[in-house]
């Protein structure tokens, strides 16, 4: 079996799977939602699932290439600590907080990562199960199934810890500043940095900013009941109870 066309049909089975489970008129009849959770609202997010977090198969290469770029600052944070490390601007205004605001915003980047190392678990249990495409819905529940309870944890985890981080806006404000400095730092320092490095910070950046207008449509009320929505569709879809 081509792996690499396994990837792209299950990248295209997978949005399916989220096409289906974000509509409106599904959502408004399997959970309890306040009205300003509405149709555009539920749509404004699907679409940001499926441009950020799952894009298409053709958009994958320079994004993967960005966010696989950024692994060894994920991996090892201190490392774009020492960047901000050198203006006092940030060092006075956050002091002790700079690095645990730093360490929330590697979250974004990793709910990428995460959601590709997903499809990946997905496509090494169709090659391990022989599985043929088209991955429908169905197929893709009983891959699922097959993947280890931890993972799907975990995997759940990192998406409402991101959703978490979008719907506090007093906190989005420090990580959209600190993104921002290290974006000019590494371009004007382009010597030091690679250019998917700069791209991965970039689309970090962007995601948070689309991600902060969907939540700021909602009273924080209606915030916090949208993180609790995402949450239970997908427990329900990969059908665990935390």
């Amino acid at each position: 079996m081509n792996r690499e066309k396994i990837v792209e049909d299950i990248i295209e089975g997978y949005r399916n799977t989220i096409y289906q489970r974000y509509q409106y008129e599904n959502i408004k009849n399997q959970y309890e939602i306040p009205e300003s959770i509405n149709e555009e609202t539920v749509n404004l997010l699907r679409n940001y699932f499926l441009n950020y977090i799952y894009p298409e198969f053709n958009k994958r290469a320079e994004l993967n290439e960005s966010f696989k770029s950024l692994d060894n600052y994920i991996k090892h944070p201190k490392k774009l600590l020492n960047i901000l490390m050198d203006t006092s601007n940030l060092i006075f205004k956050y002091g002790i907080h700079l690095p645990k605001i730093l360490n929330t915003s590697l979250k974004v980047m990793k709910s990428y990562r995460a959601a590709t190392g997903f499809e990946n678990m997905l496509v090494d249990e169709v090659i391990k199960n022989k599985t043929e495409a088209p991955y429908d819905p169905s197929k893709i529940t009983t891959l699922i199934k097959l993947l280890p309870r931890k993972e799907i944890v975990k995997f759940i985890d990192t998406f409402q810890s991101l959703f978490e981080i979008l719907q506090d806006r007093k906190l989005i404000k420090k990580i959209k500043e600190i993104l921002e400095y290290l974006i000019l730092v590494m371009k004007n320092k382009e010597s030091h940095y690679t250019s998917s490095q700069i791209k991965g910070l970039e689309m970090s950046l962007e995601m948070i900013n689309i991600g902060e207008k969907l939540f700021n449509r909602l009273a924080t009320e209606d915030q916090r009941k949208l993180v609790y929505l995402i949450t239970e569709i997908e427990k329900d879809m990969l059908k665990i109870n935390l």
